[in-house]
C-alpha cells in the first residue's frame, strides 16, 4: 500500500489526502450506496471520491434536474474529507452523433452566451445542495468524436464557450467550484492542447486514460504523443494539478501489468484524485472478468485510513 500525505486542493475546499481515490460505480442513488461496498472490498483503503455524470439529453438535465444529485450531496457532506466530481456536458443531445455543421453552430451560440443561463441554474442547484466545492469535469474527452461537445469542428469557439460556462458558474454567490479540463489520452481526433481554454478558466488538468489500443504497453501509453507523460508536463507548465477521472481496462483484457503501471504512475505523480471506471469491461470490483487485474488493484490501491 502507498501512504499519501494530506494536502489542501488548489482553489480551496476541505483537506483531502493527496492521491484521493474512488470509482465510478453508477450515477444515481444506487451508485452512492455502492461506495460502501467498494470501501469494504478494498480493505485498508478508504474511497474518498464520488463521481457522477449529468445526462446530456436535454438542457433541464444538464441543469441538474435528476434527483440523484441530492444523494451525492448527502454523501459528500457526511464527511469533510470527501470530494464530489461531476461530469457536465456542454451541450444537449450530447451523444446523438450530430454532424460537424450542427456542432459548430452550437459551439458558436454558446460562445455568444446563448446557454449561460443553464449553467447558472446548475451552479445555483449545487450551491443549494451544499456542494459548492464540487470538481466539475466540463466537456470531457473533447479531443475525440463521441460527444456533441467535441472541440474539433471549431476549437476557437469551443474555448470561448468554455470560458463563458466558467464565468457563468463563478458568478453564482457561494460557489467554490474547481473546473477540470479533461481530454482522452493520446491525440484522438485533434490534439487536446489545441482545445485548452487558458489558465484563468481551468483549475485542474485531467485525463481519461483506458488500456487501449490493443497491444499498446503501459510504457507506450506514457510516452506516446499527447499521452500520460505529456499530460503531466503540460499541467506542470501551466501550474495545475493533474487528475484521472476515468481509467480502467479495455482492449487488452485482464491486464494486471496495466493496473500496476497506473497505480505506480499515480504514486509518482500524486494527482488530486483518480477514479477507476468500475463496470465491465473496465472494472476491477464489479466486473468478474478481470480477476488478475482485480488482485493487482487491491494490492496496490492508494490511501490508508
Amino acid at each position: 500500500m502507498v501512504a499519501w500525505p494530506a494536502c489542501v486542493p488548489p482553489g480551496g475546499g476541505p483537506p483531502v489526502p493527496a492521491g484521493a481515490f474512488g470509482a465510478y460505480v453508477g450515477y444515481d442513488g444506487a451508485g452512492v450506496r455502492r461506495i460502501a461496498g467498494l470501501d469494504g472490498w478494498v480493505g485498508a483503503a478508504t474511497p474518498r471520491v464520488g463521481r457522477a455524470y449529468l445526462p446530456g439529453d436535454r438542457w433541464s438535465n444538464i441543469e441538474g434536474a435528476p434527483g440523484y444529485l441530492e444523494h451525492w450531496a448527502r454523501w459528500r457532506t457526511a464527511r469533510a474529507d470527501r470530494m464530489f466530481v461531476l461530469n457536465v456536458p456542454m451541450l444537449e443531445r450530447t451523444e446523438e452523433q450530430l454532424p460537424d455543421t450542427v456542432v459548430r453552430a452550437e459551439l458558436r451560440a454558446g460562445a455568444r452566451g446563448a446557454y449561460d443561463g443553464h449553467f447558472r441554474a446548475l451552479a445555483r442547484r449545487l450551491v443549494g445542495l451544499g456542494v459548492p466545492d464540487s470538481v466539475l469535469v466540463v466537456g470531457w474527452e473533447m479531443n475525440g468524436i463521441t460527444y456533441t461537445h467535441r472541440c474539433g469542428p471549431d476549437p476557437v469557439a469551443w474555448k470561448a464557450y468554455w470560458a463563458r460556462i466558467v464565468a457563468a458558474m463563478r458568478s453564482v454567490p457561494g460557489q467554490r467550484f474547481r473546473f477540470e479540463f479533461t481530454p482522452s489520452r493520446g491525440r484522438d481526433a485533434v490534439p487536446w492542447t489545441d482545445c485548452y481554454p487558458g489558465d484563468a478558466h481551468v483549475d485542474v488538468v485531467g485525463m481519461d486514460a483506458y488500456d487501449q489500443p490493443a497491444g499498446m504497453s503501459f510504457a507506450e501509453q506514457v510516452a506516446e504523443p499527447y499521452g500520460l507523460a505529456a499530460h503531466v508536463r503540460f499541467a506542470a507548465e501551466h501550474g495545475k494539478p493533474v487528475s484521472y477521472p476515468e481509467w480502467g481496462l479495455f482492449r487488452n483484457g485482464d491486464n494486471a501489468a496495466y493496473v500496476r503501471g497506473m497505480l505506480g504512475w499515480f504514486a509518482r505523480q500524486r494527482p488530486l484524485y483518480q477514479t477507476v471506471t468500475d463496470y465491465c469491461p473496465h472494472g476491477v470490483w464489479r466486473c468478474r472478468d478481470n480477476p488478475r487485474a482485480s488482485a493487482a488493484y487491491r494490492a496496490g490501491v492508494p490511501g490508508t485510513r
